[in-house]
This record gives C-alpha cells, sequence and structure tokens, in this order.
C-alpha cells in the first residue's frame, strides 16, 4: 500500500449583510501560503462522474472593473499553461495564448511597447 497525503486548502470569505464578499483569506500550508488576501477567486471542480465543471466566483466589493479585466487575462493565460501541460495540445493552447492577447488588446490592459 502507497502512503497518502493529503492536503488542506482553506478558503474564508467574509460577507457583508447582502452577501457580498468583503474579505477572501486563503490559507495552503503546503504551499507556504498562510492568511493570504484575495480580492478575487475562480474555483474549478471537475465532477467526473456527472461530467461537469462546478464552479465558485467571487470577488470583493473593492475589486475594480480594471482588476477583473487584468484577473481574467492572466487567469486565461494560465489556464492555457494548464491545458498544455495536462494534454499535450500545445496547437490549441498556442490558440488560446493568441486569444489572450487579442482580450488584452481589446481590454487596453498591456502597458505600450516602448
Amino acid at each position: 500500500m502507497t502512503n497518502l497525503k493529503k492536503s488542506l486548502i482553506q478558503i474564508e470569505v467574509t460577507t457583508n449583510e447582502n452577501n457580498i464578499p468583503e474579505e477572501i483569506v486563503w490559507n495552503a500550508k503546503d504551499g507556504g501560503v498562510s492568511d493570504a488576501s484575495a480580492r478575487a477567486m475562480i474555483l474549478s471542480l471537475w465532477d467526473g462522474q456527472a461530467q461537469t465543471a462546478m464552479r465558485i466566483d467571487l470577488w470583493d466589493k473593492e475589486m475594480t472593473v480594471d482588476e477583473m479585466k487584468k484577473f481574467f487575462h492572466q487567469t486565461l493565460l494560465t489556464m492555457a499553461d494548464s491545458f498544455e501541460r495536462a494534454t499535450g495540445e500545445n496547437n490549441i493552447a498556442e490558440d488560446l495564448r493568441d486569444y489572450c492577447q487579442h482580450f488584452a488588446d481589446k481590454m487596453g490592459i498591456l502597458p505600450p511597447l516602448s
């Protein structure tokens, strides 16, 4: 029998009286994260039995539209990297990165080239 290890990742969300997130704090002891503050999160989980994605999207009330644009851009880029590592589908991952460049251009979130 192999030695299995469990890791605990905790996310604590403080909401106001209208259930709007005021604060998001997370911990991942094995990753060296302790009481780290976050402004937004996207958590996706795969239900293998139902073959569907489950997700939680949260952002605090102070998150600006510009921050959200950057958050989505960076999230999409990391999804391309993860997809490529998980599937070996280099061409489609590059297509997603190309889209990310298009997204960033349309949103005006990349600094001008000097």
